[in-house]
Protein backbone atom coordinates (compact mmCIF):
# COMPACT_ATOMS: atom_id res chain seq x y z
CA UNK A 1 0.00 0.00 0.00
CA UNK A 2 1.52 3.52 -0.77
CA UNK A 3 2.77 6.15 1.69
CA UNK A 4 2.63 9.31 2.30
CA UNK A 5 6.19 9.41 2.80
CA UNK A 6 7.80 12.46 0.56
CA UNK A 7 9.47 11.50 -2.02
CA UNK A 8 13.36 12.03 -3.21
CA UNK A 9 14.28 14.10 -5.84
CA UNK A 10 16.21 11.08 -7.45
CA UNK A 11 16.18 9.08 -10.60
CA UNK A 12 14.70 5.16 -10.65
CA UNK A 13 16.69 2.53 -11.41
CA UNK A 14 15.92 -1.49 -13.16
CA UNK A 15 15.25 -4.48 -11.12
CA UNK A 16 14.12 -7.87 -12.11
CA UNK A 17 10.54 -9.73 -10.79
CA UNK A 18 11.22 -12.62 -8.97
CA UNK A 19 7.83 -13.57 -8.10
CA UNK A 20 4.41 -11.48 -7.95
CA UNK A 21 1.92 -13.86 -5.93
CA UNK A 22 -1.75 -13.18 -5.05
CA UNK A 23 -1.89 -14.09 -1.32
CA UNK A 24 -5.61 -12.93 -1.16
CA UNK A 25 -8.36 -11.43 -3.32
CA UNK A 26 -6.12 -8.57 -5.27
CA UNK A 27 -3.88 -8.59 -2.05
CA UNK A 28 0.10 -9.67 -3.95
CA UNK A 29 3.46 -9.73 -2.28
CA UNK A 30 6.12 -8.56 -4.92
CA UNK A 31 9.75 -9.41 -4.80
CA UNK A 32 13.14 -9.02 -6.26
CA UNK A 33 16.43 -9.31 -5.12
CA UNK A 34 18.23 -7.22 -2.68
CA UNK A 35 21.42 -5.38 -3.64
CA UNK A 36 20.97 -2.36 -1.95
CA UNK A 37 20.86 -2.22 2.68
CA UNK A 38 18.02 -0.79 4.07
CA UNK A 39 16.18 0.03 7.86
CA UNK A 40 12.85 -2.11 8.72
CA UNK A 41 9.71 0.28 8.77
CA UNK A 42 11.52 2.00 5.42
CA UNK A 43 9.49 2.59 2.14
CA UNK A 44 11.04 2.88 -1.46
CA UNK A 45 9.56 3.99 -4.58
CA UNK A 46 8.37 1.99 -7.69
CA UNK A 47 7.11 2.60 -11.23
CA UNK A 48 7.12 0.81 -14.59
CA UNK A 49 9.84 2.68 -16.30
CA UNK A 50 12.01 4.90 -15.70
CA UNK A 51 10.28 7.86 -16.66
CA UNK A 52 7.17 7.23 -14.38
CA UNK A 53 6.75 9.63 -11.02
CA UNK A 54 7.30 6.80 -8.65
CA UNK A 55 4.55 4.88 -5.75
CA UNK A 56 6.00 4.80 -2.40
CA UNK A 57 5.43 1.24 -0.72
CA UNK A 58 7.35 0.01 2.48
CA UNK A 59 9.11 -2.74 2.32
CA UNK A 60 8.16 -5.97 4.11
CA UNK A 61 11.18 -8.39 3.79
CA UNK A 62 13.86 -8.55 7.05
CA UNK A 63 17.29 -6.45 6.26
CA UNK A 64 19.19 -9.25 5.67
CA UNK A 65 16.67 -11.01 3.68
CA UNK A 66 18.22 -11.43 0.34
CA UNK A 67 14.71 -10.38 -1.36
CA UNK A 68 13.13 -7.49 -0.99
CA UNK A 69 9.22 -8.08 -0.66
CA UNK A 70 6.73 -5.54 -0.97
CA UNK A 71 2.38 -6.09 0.11
CA UNK A 72 0.19 -4.32 -1.95
CA UNK A 73 -3.15 -3.99 -2.83
CA UNK A 74 -5.01 -3.56 -6.03
CA UNK A 75 -6.80 -0.52 -5.87
CA UNK A 76 -9.47 0.00 -8.98
CA UNK A 77 -8.28 2.85 -11.62
CA UNK A 78 -5.13 3.42 -9.31
CA UNK A 79 -1.95 4.64 -10.81
CA UNK A 80 0.18 1.64 -10.61
CA UNK A 81 -1.26 -1.48 -8.74
CA UNK A 82 -3.61 -2.92 -11.85
CA UNK A 83 -0.58 -2.81 -13.45
CA UNK A 84 1.66 -3.85 -10.84
CA UNK A 85 -0.54 -6.91 -10.45
CA UNK A 86 -0.16 -8.03 -14.24
CA UNK A 87 3.77 -8.07 -13.62
CA UNK A 88 5.26 -12.34 -14.14
CA UNK A 89 8.88 -13.48 -13.21
CA UNK A 90 11.90 -11.44 -14.90
CA UNK A 91 9.60 -8.77 -16.18
CA UNK A 92 11.51 -4.93 -15.13
CA UNK A 93 10.53 -2.94 -12.33
CA UNK A 94 11.81 0.46 -11.50
CA UNK A 95 12.83 0.86 -7.92
CA UNK A 96 13.99 3.71 -5.48
CA UNK A 97 16.66 3.58 -3.56
CA UNK A 98 14.94 2.80 0.51
CA UNK A 99 14.30 6.06 2.71
CA UNK A 100 12.43 7.62 5.31
CA UNK A 101 12.18 7.86 9.03
CA UNK A 102 9.27 5.49 10.39
CA UNK A 103 11.50 2.90 12.24
CA UNK A 104 11.23 0.62 14.94
CA UNK A 105 13.46 0.26 17.89
CA UNK A 106 14.35 -2.63 20.85
CA UNK A 107 12.41 -0.53 23.00
CA UNK A 108 8.86 -2.28 24.46
CA UNK A 109 6.23 -1.17 22.06
CA UNK A 110 3.00 -1.73 20.36
CA UNK A 111 2.68 -2.07 16.82
CA UNK A 112 -0.92 -1.22 15.19
CA UNK A 113 -1.89 -1.45 11.54
CA UNK A 114 -4.86 -1.99 9.41
CA UNK A 115 -5.02 -4.03 6.25
CA UNK A 116 -2.04 -3.63 4.32
CA UNK A 117 -0.20 -1.37 7.13
CA UNK A 118 0.85 -4.45 8.40
CA UNK A 119 4.40 -4.43 5.64
CA UNK A 120 6.78 -2.62 8.01
CA UNK A 121 5.85 -4.08 11.23
CA UNK A 122 6.69 -7.43 9.37
CA UNK A 123 9.98 -5.97 8.04
CA UNK A 124 10.73 -5.02 11.89
CA UNK A 125 9.88 -8.36 12.90
CA UNK A 126 11.70 -10.10 10.18
CA UNK A 127 14.81 -7.88 11.21
CA UNK A 128 14.61 -9.36 14.62
CA UNK A 129 12.63 -6.73 16.81
CA UNK A 130 9.77 -8.39 17.57
CA UNK A 131 10.37 -10.08 20.85
CA UNK A 132 9.15 -7.77 23.07
CA UNK A 133 6.18 -5.71 20.75
CA UNK A 134 2.29 -5.78 21.08
CA UNK A 135 0.96 -6.51 17.59
CA UNK A 136 -2.43 -5.31 16.68
CA UNK A 137 -3.83 -6.08 13.68
CA UNK A 138 -7.36 -5.12 11.80
CA UNK A 139 -8.99 -5.87 8.87
CA UNK A 140 -12.26 -6.35 7.53
CA UNK A 141 -12.31 -11.05 6.62
CA UNK A 142 -10.37 -13.40 8.00
CA UNK A 143 -8.10 -13.67 4.80
CA UNK A 144 -6.89 -10.02 5.54
CA UNK A 145 -4.10 -10.91 8.21
CA UNK A 146 -1.46 -11.46 6.23
CA UNK A 147 1.64 -12.94 6.95
CA UNK A 148 -0.48 -14.38 10.19
CA UNK A 149 0.90 -18.14 9.17
CA UNK A 150 4.61 -16.58 10.64
CA UNK A 151 3.71 -13.54 13.08
CA UNK A 152 0.83 -15.78 15.19
CA UNK A 153 3.53 -18.11 15.94
CA UNK A 154 6.12 -15.79 16.99
CA UNK A 155 4.09 -13.43 18.73
CA UNK A 156 1.57 -16.10 20.71
CA UNK A 157 -0.85 -13.82 22.98
CA UNK A 158 0.64 -10.93 21.72
CA UNK A 159 -0.79 -10.77 18.41
CA UNK A 160 -4.33 -9.40 18.36
CA UNK A 161 -6.08 -9.69 15.28
CA UNK A 162 -9.39 -7.25 15.19
CA UNK A 163 -12.03 -8.47 12.43
CA UNK A 164 -15.04 -5.94 11.50
CA UNK A 165 -16.86 -8.71 9.14
CA UNK A 166 -16.18 -12.58 10.18
CA UNK A 167 -15.97 -13.64 13.29
CA UNK A 168 -12.76 -16.90 13.87
CA UNK A 169 -11.26 -18.05 16.81
CA UNK A 170 -8.99 -16.03 18.86
CA UNK A 171 -10.56 -12.96 16.76
CA UNK A 172 -11.56 -9.94 18.34
CA UNK A 173 -14.85 -8.89 16.45
CA UNK A 174 -14.70 -5.67 15.94
CA UNK A 175 -12.12 -2.50 14.55
CA UNK A 176 -8.87 -1.92 15.97
CA UNK A 177 -10.06 1.48 17.05
CA UNK A 178 -12.75 -0.72 19.35
CA UNK A 179 -10.45 -3.13 20.89
CA UNK A 180 -8.40 0.12 21.57
CA UNK A 181 -11.39 1.67 23.20
CA UNK A 182 -12.04 -1.60 25.35
CA UNK A 183 -8.73 -1.53 26.59
CA UNK A 184 -7.87 0.37 30.27
CA UNK A 185 -4.20 -0.59 31.44
CA UNK A 186 -2.44 0.74 28.54
CA UNK A 187 1.12 1.88 29.31
CA UNK A 188 1.65 5.42 29.09
CA UNK A 189 5.55 4.97 29.40
CA UNK A 190 5.81 2.74 25.87
CA UNK A 191 5.73 4.34 21.94
CA UNK A 192 2.64 3.35 19.93
CA UNK A 193 3.34 2.79 16.26
CA UNK A 194 0.03 3.40 14.11
CA UNK A 195 -0.11 2.45 10.67
CA UNK A 196 -2.60 2.17 8.18
CA UNK A 197 -5.21 5.08 6.42
CA UNK A 198 -5.61 8.56 7.57
CA UNK A 199 -8.93 8.07 9.03
CA UNK A 200 -7.39 4.92 11.15
CA UNK A 201 -4.25 6.53 12.31
CA UNK A 202 -6.43 9.92 13.49
CA UNK A 203 -9.01 7.63 15.35
CA UNK A 204 -6.60 5.42 16.67
CA UNK A 205 -4.28 8.52 17.50
CA UNK A 206 -7.43 10.08 19.61
CA UNK A 207 -8.05 7.13 21.19
CA UNK A 208 -4.97 6.75 22.32
CA UNK A 209 -4.61 10.31 23.40
CA UNK A 210 -7.93 10.07 25.80
CA UNK A 211 -6.45 6.94 27.46
CA UNK A 212 -2.99 9.30 28.65
CA UNK A 213 -1.17 8.22 25.81
CA UNK A 214 1.57 11.07 24.98
CA UNK A 215 1.09 12.55 21.58
CA UNK A 216 5.38 12.48 21.52
CA UNK A 217 4.67 8.55 22.18
CA UNK A 218 2.84 8.28 18.73
CA UNK A 219 4.10 7.68 15.99
CA UNK A 220 2.19 7.43 12.74
CA UNK A 221 2.60 6.22 9.14
CA UNK A 222 -0.32 7.11 6.82
CA UNK A 223 -0.91 5.26 4.23
CA UNK A 224 -4.03 5.61 1.18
Amino acid sequence: MSSTTTKPLIQLKSTTVLSNIEIAPSVFVLSFKRDFTFRAGQVLGLGLSSTDDPRLYSIASGEQDPEVKILYSIKPGGQLTPSLAQLKQNDNLWITPPFGNYEGSEEAAYWIAAGTGIAPFTSMFRSGIGGNKILIHGGRTLDSFYFSEELEPAFGNRYVRCCSQQKGNNIFEGRVTQYLESQNDLPTNQKYYLCGSAEMVVECREILLLKGIPFSNIVAEIYF
